[in-house]
């Protein structure tokens, strides 16, 4: 007997939301880093157990927008609850509900979503305000499950797919058994150099920067990629550059490191950076480098 469902997992920035679908899969496909606002995108993300398939959606942490960019972010984590059979919210552990935490909350009721609370960072925490976190959100909502973990240290991870195998619905599978994620090549590999780029950048600059591949050639034993890096000003353009090439460099042989493991064959890699000004906040150049919603 097939079963399957398609599962949200939604929550604040820098919840450990990536870094929780990459422990379950087993394998990298969502970007992290410890800078908020890091996926921007929906990623799915396939696991398929004996009979059970579960389509893990990760999305973009939920805040209060300040560019167009923002916005589409957001949009894109409460519209993929709607598209959703069920849904995994993760907070911190002894961090108070916020209105982000209260929305989700709304919307799961008025859908009927059945839902898992998932308490993550506990090893930066204590049992006392695990326990508090949990009586707060079981006062809110009838969670079909609380589960305390640290997705970091794999910690509590296979607690997590326990409780949402309970979620899954006799039906037909929607992905190949073989298939982690339905990415296109040329996204997952903008998404790796992106990465590290906020990685190794500092401060403002990392979330004004897009990365579009302009070249992705596969010749069997190796991948050209061609990827142009955007960013909003000059002198962001200098630094991310780097004093004769040095952080370019580095983003680049980070960034192959990451290609070749994940398609198995050598990677060339060329990167060009380009000023774009206020692009975050331009709807038409926010859809070019593919951010929208189709």
């Amino acid at each position: 007997m097939k079963r399957t469902a398609f599962i949200a997992i939604v929550g604040r920035p820098n919840v450990g939301k990536s870094t929780l679908l990459n422990a379950m899969l087993g394998e990298k496909i969502a970007i992290v880093s410890k800078k908020p606002q890091t996926t921007r995108n929906r990623i799915t993300g396939i696991l398929t157990r004996g009979e059970d398939q579960f389509v893990f959606l990760d999305t973009p942490g939920i805040h209060r927008p300040q560019t167009k960019l923002g916005d589409f972010m957001v949009k894109t984590a409460t519209g993929t609850m709607g598209d959703s059979d069920a849904v995994i919210l993760i907070v911190e552990a002894g961090k108070p509900m916020s209105q982000v935490e209260e929305n989700v909350i709304e919307q799961i009721k008025n859908k009927s979503l059945p839902a898992i609370l998932v308490i993550n960072k506990t090893d930066l925490s204590s049992p006392e305000k695990i326990a508090e976190t949990i009586k707060t959100y079981s006062d809110a909502y009838d969670f079909n499950a609380f589960v305390p973990i640290s997705a970091k240290k794999q910690d509590g991870v296979s607690i997590v797919l326990d409780e949402a195998s309970k979620l899954l619905s006799e039906s037909d599978w929607f992905f190949p058994e073989d298939m982690i994620t339905d990415q296109p090549e040329r996204q997952f590999a903008s998404e790796v150099i992106r990465e590290k780029l906020l990685r190794t950048l500092d401060k403002e600059i990392p979330h004004g920067t897009a990365v579009v591949i302009e070249g992705f050639e596969d010749l069997g034993r190796m991948i050209k990629i061609r990827a142009e890096i955007y960013c909003e000003k000059e002198s962001h353009k200098g630094i991310i550059v780097g004093k004769n090439g040095a952080a370019l460099k580095l983003v680049g042989t980070y960034a192959r490191e990451d290609l070749e493991k994940f398609f198995g064959v050598k990677v060339y890699l060329n990167l060009w950076v380009k000023v774009k000004a206020n692009w975050r906040d331009n709807e038409i150049t926010i859809s070019n480098f593919g951010y929208n919603n189709d």
